[in-house]
């Protein structure tokens, strides 16, 4: 197969270990900067130039695009799929999980277990706000946070009125969630690969630091999960309408709790954590669904 990787960095782990695993499985991957695609739209013949070349119609797109670019990396993914090319995840669940609110709620209808969230645009609710998660300890996040940046934990009701107002006063989004104390600052990190949990590994926030993003300083170990959890899992990608994702999981005494689903997981933490080769298992899962494209051979010129 000819498979396109869109990322911005050719040297990130997850784009190398791709690329590397598609090419030991006999397959020809290109890393492509989403940024310098550009897109010729028509009616009968769409298209994707890059560099000045129009490129080739490849038979499957592995996309790793980052929250700053969702909207241009989108684009560019939907252009792909225009063309007939497979993509693993679809332009329309990458926007989707990337909408924080828009998946709790998608999440919620699902009846999936998650923490209890709330959102406000004006001060005037912020009291009934925080009571209606519980009360203090809340956890605040910015909707367009990625990797612990914009989560905050409020000790008390005061300072999470001081936080939101604060928050609120510059136009922020903002979603108050319970503290689920009982987790202790860890998290399960569940990769999913076409239905199924592929790797699954526990990530343990630094001393003091209430965040488990590994980018935090935060340990990975393999982890066994419960039936509950994967199945959690499962739905939650499911329900997103994701084939390849991460699924956050809280332990907390009501049962496992979905806290994110992220459709670019990074695949260092959990491959070194589980010594399983993860990148390999996309590219099993692109054999079985992506259809080569044999009689469509653009060329680059």
């Amino acid at each position: 197969m000819k498979v396109a990787i869109l990322s911005r960095n050719k040297n990130l782990y997850s784009t190398k270990r791709l690329k590397e695993a598609g090419e030991a499985m006999g397959h020809e991957v290109d890393v492509i900067d989403t940024l310098h695609c550009y897109m010729d739209i028509t009616s009968s013949n769409s298209k994707v130039r890059y560099h000045g070349k129009e490129l080739p119609v490849y038979d499957a797109i592995i996309p790793r695009i980052g929250a700053s670019v969702t909207f241009y990396g989108t684009a560019v993914a939907r252009q792909f799929e225009m063309m007939g090319t497979f993509n693993i995840n679809e332009s329309v669940a990458i926007s989707r999980s990337r909408d924080k609110l828009r998946s709790l709620q998608l999440l919620s209808r699902k009846g999936i277990g998650l923490p209890r969230t709330g959102f406000a645009s004006k001060a005037d609710n912020v009291k009934d706000l925080i009571k209606n998660v519980g009360g203090a300890p809340v956890v605040i996040k910015l909707l367009e946070g990625t990797q612990g940046i914009g989560v905050v934990l409020a000790d008390t009701a005061k300072a999470a009125e001081a936080i939101i107002e604060a928050f609120m006063g510059l136009k922020a989004n903002i979603l108050v969630q319970e503290f689920v104390k009982e987790a202790g600052g860890a998290d399960i990190r569940c990769l999913v690969i076409g239905g199924k949990v592929v790797a699954a590994m526990k990530r343990q926030g630094a001393e003091g630091e209430f965040r488990s993003n590994l980018h935090r300083g935060g340990s990975a170990e393999v982890v066994k999960l419960s039936k509950a959890e994967r199945e959690t899992a499962i739905k939650a990608a499911k329900a997103m309408g994701l084939n390849m994702c991460g699924v956050d999981l809280l332990r907390s005494q009501n049962g496992p709790m979905v806290m994110e689903v992220n459709s670019s997981p990074g695949l260092e933490g959990i491959e070194k954590a589980t010594g399983k080769n993860v990148a390999g298992m996309v590219f099993e899962f692109l054999e079985k669904n992506a259809k080569p494209h044999s009689n469509k051979t653009r060329g680059k010129g």
